[in-house]
């Protein structure tokens, strides 16, 4: 019987990203649009779908898309690459910046498949946590760790997931002027936070920008990233990149949800609104910590977190994302901002969850306290 030879020794000891498929009435816990593409752009997308061609390979580039996506921008074809996802980008930038002998320097807590890809490809992981307070960039050590040198990439997730914080402007054009690092900020919630680095490409060379479609535009079902760089960085980009890695039907789905952005403007907005009714709600409850958030989720603190998020999906068929055992987000949960009514379960199960975690301790202590009284 033939005998298999080992995976390479680099990959014993990490933990592949798995996300469990668990069954849920109420899903919160993947930061997905609540609502599914506008019913216009639908419509116009089946009328379409008989002329993609599905015997055919896409184009290679996603020109089409990689024009649209310049314009809107402000830029030309050259300055964007289109990606099977961010998660795509991510890794073709680990494999042309980073490698064997050159390392990443990330701010954890955030993005696990930065340091997953930074692991795959042989790269040096350098981390600088943020404060434990807050979750705020320690601004003087990471610019310190950066002027330094031998670090090839660094990674700024801004708005950062999970923790929903904006790092300052101002910091991060102090890095880019720190290091000659490819600097990437992941802005995969823009079109939440509003706040973007574009404005300051064209002065600095090292700037690279990721977005997706996953988020605010309802496609995470369709793999569709993009990232802005210099077109030097897209042409070493292009070299590792997997060819046809974006299909023909997400290639027009995009095209089509790019070309209608308008009408996610109103859901967009929705979001946000609910998402102040999620902080105050969550805040409104006793012993939990909310954090201030400009994305489409929520981190927050609470005692016995994981207990908590098993009470949500047992008892009330609520799943939130459970970071209880992320160092540095000990007893914490995401929850994505959903639907209204998805919102108020959520609120409504927490508020059960945590008033029945009181009346068992008030009654425990009360035991005890008669007991003691016995004595």
């Amino acid at each position: 019987m033939g005998v298999i030879r080992p995976a390479r020794p680099a990959l014993e000891d990490l933990v592949p990203y798995e996300a469990k498929d668990i069954d849920a009435e109420v899903y919160l816990h993947a930061n997905e649009n609540p609502a599914d593409l506008p019913g216009e752009v639908l419509d116009r997308l089946a009328s379409r779908i008989r002329e993609i061609g599905f015997n055919r390979y896409p184009d290679p580039l996603s020109n089409g898309l990689r024009e649209r996506l310049a314009e809107a921008n402000g830029l030309e074809r050259d300055n964007v690459l289109v990606g099977n996802g961010g998660d795509e980008l991510i890794f073709d930038l680990m494999l042309a910046w980073g490698g064997p002998g050159r390392a990443m320097l990330d701010m954890p807590p955030t993005f696990s498949m930065y340091a997953i890809d930074a692991s795959v490809s042989g790269t040096g992981y350098v981390p600088v946590p943020r404060m434990a307070a807050d979750f705020a960039v320690d601004e003087e050590a990471v610019l310190e760790r950066a002027s330094q040198g031998g670090v090839d990439i660094v990674v700024v997730s801004n708005p950062n997931n999970p923790t929903g914080n904006l790092v300052p402007e101002t910091f991060i054009i102090d890095l880019l002027n720190a290091t000659d690092a490819l600097v990437l900020v992941d802005e995969a919630y823009f079109e939440f936070s509003r706040h973007t680095m574009r404005p300051h490409m064209d002065r600095h060379e090292n700037l690279v920008i990721l977005r997706t479609f996953s988020k605010a535009f309802s496609m995470a079902g369709l793999r569709v990233g993009y990232l802005l760089a210099q077109p030097l960085v897209i042409r070493e980009l292009m070299k590792v990149r997997q060819p046809y890695s974006v299909d023909r039907v997400a290639q027009a789905v995009a095209k089509m949800v790019f070309q209608e952005r308008a009408a996610f403007e109103a859901g967009i907005r929705d979001i946000i609104r609910r998402r102040d009714v999620l902080l105050h709600g969550l805040s409104s409850l006793p012993d939990v910590r909310v954090f201030p958030t400009e994305a489409n989720f929520v981190m927050f603190r609470v005692e016995h977190a994981s207990a908590v998020w098993r009470d949500l999906l047992h008892e009330h068929s609520v799943l939130v994302r459970d970071f209880s055992r992320t160092p540095g987000l000990e007893d914490c949960l995401r929850v994505t901002v959903g639907a209204e009514a998805e919102n108020a379960r959520f609120l409504a199960a927490m508020d059960e969850i945590l008033a029945s975690r009181r009346a068992a301790n008030h009654f425990g202590a009360s035991a005890k306290a008669r007991r003691h009284e016995d004595e």
